[in-house]
């Protein structure tokens, strides 16, 4: 299981991994943050770039918030780095 900070930026032109922030991950997402728009489209911009399901991928916390810690089933930190930075 991998875990990560992530600062998000809803209402972006696309949705996309833009580097670090800090010790967190940048994501911008073109989901608004409404009804749980931008969370659904965090879990599935994860999804992807870790290759895993969206029902492995789950807000530990920051529902409600720009910084989101993130974790991941199925990849070791290490892999999600690696498949995140390259």
């Amino acid at each position: 299981m991998a875990r990560l900070t992530v600062r998000v930026h809803p209402r972006a032109r696309r949705s996309a991994l833009t580097g670090r922030f800090g010790e967190a991950y940048k994501l911008d997402l073109a989901a608004p943050p409404v009804d749980g728009k931008a969370n659904d489209e965090c879990v599935r911009c994860f999804a992807g770039s870790a290759g895993v399901p969206r029902t492995s991928v789950i807000i530990v916390t920051g529902l409600t918030s720009r910084t989101k810690v993130v974790e991941i089933e199925g990849v070791t930190q290490e892999e999600l780095e690696r498949r995140l930075n390259g």
